[in-house]
């Protein structure tokens, strides 16, 4: 029984940061490559779709307001309008209004389904797909 509680204290500190500084302590996003890597997108959606990841993480989802994700990205709200529009264009964000008065849901797709051949420079239309 002591070896299993020494491997699982070991599993635990398999990763140690060294350095954390109050900036640092806060975390990091990892975003995709092939969204990094996306001719169609601009820097800003790129900015705004790794924004969403992190307000996404903690809960599987989220709904910032525009206002509150423009003020983060420092970024004006048409900005971040223009922003969502290209990521939902190219397939990797699903917008889904949540209610009057209310902010929208932010659907984020992290995969780009197997075709068989080389990924395409532009991942499919995920709009029809829904995870559970």
């Amino acid at each position: 029984m002591e070896q299993i509680a020494r491997n699982i204290a070991d599993i635990a500190r398999n990763i140690e940061i060294v350095g954390a500084d109050p900036i640092t302590r806060h975390g990091f996003t990892q975003v995709p490559n092939f969204v990094l890597t996306q001719k169609e997108l601009s820097v800003g959606a790129k900015l705004a779709y790794a924004m969403l990841l992190k307000y996404a993480w903690g809960d599987q989802a989220c709904y910032p307001g525009q206002l509150k994700l423009a003020e983060d990205m420092g970024a004006a709200e048409r900005s971040v309008r223009t922003y969502l529009k290209e990521l939902e264009t190219v397939g990797i964000l699903e917008i889904r209004q949540r209610g009057l008065g209310k902010t929208n849901l932010y659907r984020l797709h992290l995969t780009v389904p197997k075709t068989g051949k080389r990924l395409q420079s532009r991942p499919a239309n995920f709009a029809g797909l829904h995870r559970q």
